[in-house]
């Protein structure tokens, strides 16, 4: 018997238009994101600024919206005060967080000339040091940064050749501070005072701020729910978004449980809303807070602690060099899948990190820069995923996985644009066989087909190196039907989908 996977489209069955700030992504002086990465003076392609020609082409195709900064673990050391002014006048520093040395050749007004040079559409997204530094340093940076001018810090700014203020209107209020191996660790009680005044000091320069406090680094960590609210109860009526960290990678062979990552990542969501909901309540407050999921990728984070542990204070060293494979690629389309399906509260997104560390575009000091296999998902939903979150409830065939139990084989989800446009992205979990897929399409004025694009390979492992950057890429799907009010297609095993519909 063919097993068969379903699911009804409508248009009053939605969950929320999509925030742009979704297809966020993140750069953090770790490795060579940054150095070699983005920003390389004198290679072939660099302009007047350093920034690499072609990785901005790169970017620019990939859809990336806010771009988060300096990190990550690097910002609790972070000064950012010797990020500005004369490059020859900046030291150089110890980065305790990835025992490396940092020249700060690239800092705050380089970093906010590339966003510039993304596109309208892209933003800075700047974290401020609550590890090793306080409400003082963060006045400063945010005075230094966005205040026009007539202090000294704006004035300062000025004669570093930035007249015109940053406007940087996302915060991060710290990074990861529930985590020991944060520099400046602290427990909830303690971070969550520290956010708090913060939050309310940096709100007296501008009550227009945007601010994100820290939630868990996971939802594995043994304080998860209980952080978040001892956090929020401090800083519920200043802030505006919790963080959420989440990494995947594939562990003792088990590809199966691999494969369903997302079924975590959703429970994630939904538990973190939750908390935030229950906090909300007891406040007696009306105001609701959304998540930032500022960082989200697959990563082999089993490789890591030996690679940084083994370092003696090199700079640019090269670090988290993740070569994706098909599989992940498939992997992380699901995880852009969870994040849509909850566009409802996850309302901003960064996808870490975004060159060269565990990210999409990979560089070669001098040479090229390529597209990852996970580069396709990402880019296709960034462009074709804006509108409304239609609600799938799949009906689905299901497997069985060690780590979470029976899941479905189909992982979707629907976006219509203002046009009336559908596009259905969706996963097939089965490592072996083809998933047929009928979508009943109910008062959407849809006739045609325009494309069903997959990324799928005979080989799971495939990827694309510098010998050969070009080996895995998205083709064309045949036998996709849109007749009488309903879709037919099939899903290549181990793929990632994605079909237009208009």
């Amino acid at each position: 018997m063919t097993r068969i996977a379903r699911f009804a489209l409508h248009p009053g069955f939605t969950v929320a238009d999509v925030d742009p700030r979704l297809f966020g992504s993140f750069v953090e002086h770790l490795g060579r994101c940054v150095y070699t990465g983005i920003f390389e003076p004198g290679h072939p392609t660099a302009d007047e600024a350093g920034l690499r020609g072609d990785v901005l082409d790169l970017i620019r195709e990939l859809g990336v919206t806010a771009v988060r900064y300096p990190g990550g673990n690097f910002v609790s050391g972070y000064k950012w005060e010797d990020s500005i002014g004369p490059v020859a006048d900046r030291p150089r520093r110890l980065d305790l967080a990835w025992r490396s040395t940092e020249t700060n050749r690239f800092g705050l007004s380089e970093y906010i000339a590339f966003v510039k040079k993304l596109g309208p559409e892209a933003e800075p997204m700047m974290a401020v040091n609550l590890g090793t530094r306080g409400v003082l340093e963060a006045l400063e940076l945010q005075e230094y940064a966005n205040h026009p001018s007539g202090t000294a810090l704006s004035d300062l700014r000025a004669a570093h050749g930035d007249k015109a203020p940053f406007g940087i209107r996302m915060w991060c209020l710290g990074n990861e501070m529930d985590g020991p191996w944060q520099t400046g660790h602290k427990t909830a009680g303690e971070y969550g005072r520290l956010a708090a005044e913060t939050a309310r000091a940096m709100r007296q320069i501008d009550p227009a701020v945007e601010l994100v406090v820290c939630g868990s680094s996971g939802q594995s960590m043994e304080t998860f729910g209980a952080w978040e609210a001892t956090v929020l109860a401090e800083t519920y009526d200043l802030v505006d978004h919790i963080s959420l960290h989440a990494y995947y990678e594939e562990l003792d062979g088990d590809r199966d449980s691999f494969l369903a990552s997302a079924v975590d990542m959703e429970s994630f969501i939904e538990n973190v809303v939750a908390t935030c909901d229950h906090v909300g309540a007891r406040l007696k407050s009306k105001k609701r807070i959304n998540l930032s999921f500022d960082e989200w990728n697959v990563w082999y984070l089993s490789r890591t602690e030996a690679e940084v542990s083994a370092l003696d204070w090199p700079q640019t060293p090269r670090l988290l060099e993740d070569n994706y494979t098909v599989t992940d690629a498939v992997v992380f389309g699901s995880l852009l899948i969870a994040l849509l399906r909850h566009a409802d509260r996850v309302t901003v997104a960064c996808l870490a990190q975004l060159v060269n560390v565990i990210a999409p575009i990979l560089t070669e000091p001098g040479g090229p820069a390529w597209r990852q296999t996970t580069f396709f998902p990402f880019a296709q939903a960034s462009r074709h995923g804006r509108g409304q979150v239609l609600n799938v409830r799949v009906d689905s065939p299901t497997y069985e996985t060690k780590r979470y139990g029976e899941v479905p084989l189909l992982h979707a989800t629907a976006v219509r644009a203002d046009d009336g446009t559908v596009t259905v992205f969706a996963v097939n979990r089965s490592q072996t066989d083809a998933l047929p897929l009928e979508v009943t399409l109910v008062g959407l004025d849809l006739t045609a087909v325009v494309e069903h694009s997959a990324l799928a390979d005979a080989n799971p492992e495939a990827r694309n190196t510098l010998a050969d950057p070009e080996r895995v890429a998205p083709h064309g799907a045949t036998g996709t039907v849109l007749e009488n009010g309903a879709l037919s297609a099939t899903l290549e095993p181990l793929s990632w989908n994605m079909i237009r519909l208009a």
